[in-house]
């Protein structure tokens, strides 16, 4: 039985700081931020320039974390989409602050809008990471990848059943039909459709491996299943119904963007 003892308890030992790892990476309390940025007529080249060459390690050096930057793959309205990682919404006020009053990037705005400014509007919403959420962090892939961002509405008071269900069943289904899920987010408690939106990247092969992907998980028994019983208990839909509900956007990596 002596014998015994040592091997068991290293096992156990091993199994609690697996655990511990396993929590850690879902216990994320960062705050994120999602900035859309639309580009004038013929400047999101430039737009592209002066993050690749300024203005991402002007981020970094106040305190920022640079997660990714993507375009979709249909552009029209020249849009860049990036998300950045904060240590706290204090924290992302103070570094913008001072990114704002930073001597080089004045001077690098300035040189970049020699003939007119690069930016006609921008979005942004703080987000928190949510409690199922892999760990978010710069990633590049061993092949090239396309990602796709996904915005939930969930239909009124179901947000807490379609987390659930994410936790539950979504995520462990989207990866075993090839899917790479890269961060999931709801909006902090002083935001915008705080009580009724998820928002989340996923990464894919191609965008006919996420057709592919996507088919093979509404076809799966499991999700079928776990859909019935959440949409059984919610009296209907977890999401609201039309194109408002759940609203898809595919993107590419830029050049200069820490996840590929």
């Amino acid at each position: 039985m002596k014998k015994l003892v040592l091997p068991l308890l290293f096992a156990t030992l091993c199994s609690m700081q697996d655990t511990s790892q396993a929590a850690s990476a879902y216990n994320d309390s960062r705050v994120f931020e999602l900035r859309t940025y639309y580009a004038a007529p013929g400047k999101l080249d430039d737009l592209n320039a002066r993050f690749r060459n300024h203005t991402c390690k002007l981020f970094e050096k106040h305190g920022m974390v640079n997660i990714g930057y993507w375009v979709p793959l249909e552009n029209p309205d020249n849009k860049l989409i990036y998300v950045l990682a904060h240590d706290s919404r204090e924290a992302a006020d103070k570094s913008w602050k001072a990114f704002g009053g930073d001597l080089e990037w004045r001077e690098a705005a300035k040189a970049s809008e020699v003939n007119g400014r690069l930016v006609s509007k921008v979005e942004r919403v703080f987000l928190k990471a949510t409690d199922y959420s892999p760990n978010v962090k710069p990633s590049v892939g061993k092949e090239s990848r396309i990602f796709e961002l996904r915005t939930y509405k969930a239909s009124p008071g179901n947000l807490g059943r379609l987390n659930a269900r994410f936790r539950n069943h979504t995520l462990k289904l989207f990866s075993k039909h090839g899917m790479t899920n890269v961060g999931y987010w709801t909006p902090t408690k002083d935001q915008k459709n705080a009580d009724d939106t998820l928002i989340y990247i996923l990464a894919h092969k191609s965008k006919e491996a996420a057709d592919g992907s996507f088919k093979a998980f509404r076809d799966d028994a499991d999700w079928l299943k776990a859909k019935k019983a959440s949409e059984d208990e919610a009296g209907g839909s977890l999401t609201v119904a039309g194109p408002e509900g759940v609203q898809s956007v595919f993107l590419k990596a830029t050049d200069y963007s820490q996840t590929k």
